[in-house]
Parts: structure tokens; C-alpha cells; sequence
């Protein structure tokens, strides 16, 4: 072989030899590399679905400005995915029927289209019954029985809407003892009606005893019923008012709001963000909403969380919106 052939031929093989290389480096899973894949980002995603509370918007029901019918299209429009009704902002329509159930019914039956046409999830209808007609925990057994008996059509309306629960009030004695036995007898009456509707029966804390949460616990834990549950309010724990009524005057004591929360998680079927004024930077001023969502988060609650807005230094469009957004940016924040 001449000069010219070897280094012919030398170079033919470095260069197989460096190809075959090339491809055993690709091949062995040991190598690193040049330019590794990027980490994968963690999910943005909350752990929890947003709903609107349709009390976040009664001003401008009760003002005129908004059609109670509407509330589906507001809600999609605000970037919600399930509704909170609330009974009494029905009213007005429902009387303009000669009979109260034909015109429960029909206005259900309006509401369901119109969630239905936005798609979106309709979860719970909040029943609020004026006067004694509605107390639940009444001393006077005639009243607390009319007060059940008036509150089954709500639970024939909840099915018939399509939501999982009606939210009910437990006001009426004052005495924590005798509260407990006339709650924990009031409350299973209605959950054995709603058992036979596919509803679940849930309180409140909505003032006074129903927001002592370690006693409404106990209510939970002695009626033992599936379809018993809470819906924990971050902001609804007043215990004592100076004025009259369940609403009168000025919260003049307030169970702890977080330990309460954490007190009610175990039985939620729902959770409701209450919000009323936020500072520069979007945060609640009255409730540290990261604090609020660890429990909620640390309880295994995964389901909705309803945006109720009851201030008044925003609109009640402004309001709604803080409130989603530091629900939202909130959630990145956690673990």
C-alpha cells in the first residue's frame, strides 16, 4: 500500500471511528447532556374552585340595577365557575305568583336555564327565613316546628336548581345547653327531609351561638347525618351584639376566626371567603387570607370557595374582584 492510499485509508477510519463515538454518546443514557431539559414548573393551579355568593351583589339587585336573573351572567362574566343563591333576593318574583310553590318552582326552573347557558355549577341555595317563622332553636315547640315545616319548600327548591345543599340559620335561644339539644333536633328534621331530595343540610356561622364553632361542632357530631355539614365564613363569628335582633348594634364579642375555621373544616361542604376592606397592597384587613387558606388547604378541602364581599369602600363589582385576586395570589403563596 502506497503513502497515498494509507492516509486515505487512515482517514476513512478515524472518521467511522469518530461517528460510531458520536453515536454511543448519544446512546448512553450516562452521559449528560449539553443542554438539559428545563425543571418542570409546579402547577399555578389553586387547590379549589371559585363560586360567587349572590349576597355580594344584592345592593345592586335590591337597588334595581340588576335583574336577580342575571346573576349567572355576572358571575361568568367576572370569571366564576359556580353560584351561591340566596333565597330572599327572590322574593319580589316569587310573589307575583297567586302560589308560592308555582312561583318557587318557576323562578328554579328560569335560574337553572340560565346557569346552564353560562355553564356553570349551581351549589347553594342560602335559605334566610324572616321573623320566628325561621327560628330553628326557638323555645316554643309550635314555633320551631312551623319554622322546619317553612323551610322544606327551600330544600324542594335546592333540588330542583340542581345545587348539593341548602344553607340554613340556627338562631333562637340564647342558652348554649339548651341550644345544643333544640339545634342538634331541628337540624336532623331537616336533614332526613333533605335526605329523601339528594340535599345537604349545612350551617352557617352566622352570629350568636351558630358562631361558637367549637358548640356548632358538636351539633355536627350529635346529629351524625352525611348530608350534615358546615360552611365555614371567615368572617361571620360574632357571638354578642348591643343591639337587638340576631343583627342589632355592634359585634361586641368575636369567637376566633382561624381557630373557628379550623374547628368547622372537618364537616364543610363549602367554604365562603368573606371579605369587607383590603389595604394598598390587596390584602383583607380584617382577615390574613394565607393564614385562612393553609387551614382550609390543610383540612383536604378541594372544592369550591365562594367570594362574599360585604364592604363598602368598593363598588360591589370592585369588591368581587379584590376578593378573587387575593384568593388567587394568595393560593400561589402556598405549599
Amino acid at each position: 500500500m502506497n503513502r497515498r492510499h494509507f492516509v486515505k485509508n487512515s482517514s476513512q477510519a478515524s472518521l467511522a471511528l469518530a461517528l460510531l463515538g458520536l453515536t454511543a454518546c448519544k446512546n448512553n443514557p450516562s452521559e449528560k447532556a449539553d443542554h438539559p431539559p428545563p425543571a418542570k414548573l409546579p402547577d399555578a393551579s389553586p387547590f379549589f374552585k371559585l363560586s360567587l355568593a349572590q349576597w355580594s351583589i344584592h345592593r345592586m339587585i335590591r337597588e334595581g340595577d340588576l335583574s336577580p336573573y342575571d346573576f349567572a351572567a355576572k358571575a361568568k362574566a367576572w370569571g366564576f365557575e359556580g353560584l351561591e343563591y340566596v333565597s330572599q333576593l327572590y322574593t319580589n318574583e316569587i310573589n307575583s305568583f297567586d302560589n308560592e310553590m308555582d312561583g318557587i318552582n318557576t323562578v328554579m326552573d328560569r335560574l337553572k336555564a340560565e346557569s346552564a347557558k353560562y355553564g356553570l355549577t349551581n351549589l347553594i341555595m342560602m335559605v334566610d327565613l324572616p321573623g320566628d317563622e325561621g327560628s330553628l332553636c326557638h323555645p316554643d315547640e309550635a314555633i320551631r316546628t312551623a319554622a322546619i315545616k317553612n323551610h322544606h319548600k327551600w330544600i324542594d327548591a335546592t333540588a330542583r336548581l340542581g345545587c348539593h345543599s341548602t344553607r340554613i340559620n340556627l338562631f333562637g335561644t340564647r342558652d348554649r345547653d339548651q341550644w345544643k339539644a333544640l339545634a342538634t333536633e331541628s337540624l336532623t328534621a331537616l336533614c332526613e327531609y333533605g335526605k329523601e331530595q339528594g340535599v345537604n343540610i349545612i350551617v352557617e356561622n352566622h352570629g350568636w351561638l351558630s358562631s361558637d364553632a367549637a358548640l356548632l361542632a358538636e351539633v355536627m357530631t350529635a346529629v351524625n347525618m352525611d348530608n350534615c355539614g358546615t360552611l365555614p365564613d371567615f368572617g361571620n363569628f360574632c357571638v354578642e351584639r348591643d343591639g337587638e335582633g340576631n343583627w342589632g348594634g355592634d359585634c361586641i364579642k368575636e369567637y376566633d376566626r382561624y381557630q373557628g375555621t379550623k374547628e368547622l373544616m372537618p364537616f364543610a361542604k363549602g367554604v365562603s371567603a368573606k371579605s369587607h376592606n383590603f389595604n394598598a397592597e390587596g390584602e383583607e384587613t380584617a382577615t390574613d387570607y394565607k393564614k385562612m387558606l393553609t387551614i382550609v388547604k390543610d383540612a383536604g378541602y378541594t372544592g369550591f370557595i365562594g367570594v362574599e364581599y360585604e364592604g363598602d369602600e368598593l363598588s360591589e363589582e370592585e369588591g368581587i374582584l379584590a376578593t378573587k385576586q387575593l384568593l388567587l395570589e394568595t393560593a400561589k403563596t402556598l405549599s
